[in-house]
């Protein structure tokens, strides 16, 4: 099963998001975090296969935050998904080994189409479950 973690400290962002992975990949597991220090801890016990990083998050910065689990766990892909769309901040995303930079304000056709390929990409179906051979 892939896993996905949101790493949000806006609740019902955070809310919204994942109901809307959860209905358009109803198999993938997706855990919660409110902020940095609790999304890096539950790395260890619960390793996704997918972040949603917010950049502005209590505890640590989300670009920071990146850089470290990038550097642990490079398996791991990182969307930064945020509301400060600027130039600088989709550089120090690249430079903190971001995978994909997107904005808050994106589609969730643009945001599922982008899931849906890292699923397939994985080796998993595209509802998030294992891919046919039961590996992932």
């Amino acid at each position: 099963m892939f896993k996905t973690m949101l790493v949000e400290d806006n609740p019902s962002f955070r809310r919204l998001v994942k109901n809307d992975l959860k209905d358009q990949f109803p198999s993938m597991d997706i855990i919660e975090a409110g902020d940095g220090i609790e999304g890096f801890r539950n790395i260890d016990s619960h390793p996704p296969n997918l972040i949603f990083m917010d950049i502005q998050l209590p505890g640590e910065n989300g670009l920071e935050l990146t850089r470290k689990i990038k550097a642990d766990y490079p398996e791991i892909i990182v969307i930064i998904l945020t509301t400060h769309d600027s130039p600088e901040y989709r550089e120090a995303a690249t430079r903190n080994k971001a995978d994909y930079f997107l904005s808050k304000d994106s589609t969730t056709s643009e945001i599922f189409k982008l899931v849906k390929s890292i699923l397939l990409e994985k080796g998993f179906n595209a509802d998030g479950s294992d891919g046919k051979n039961g590996y992932s």
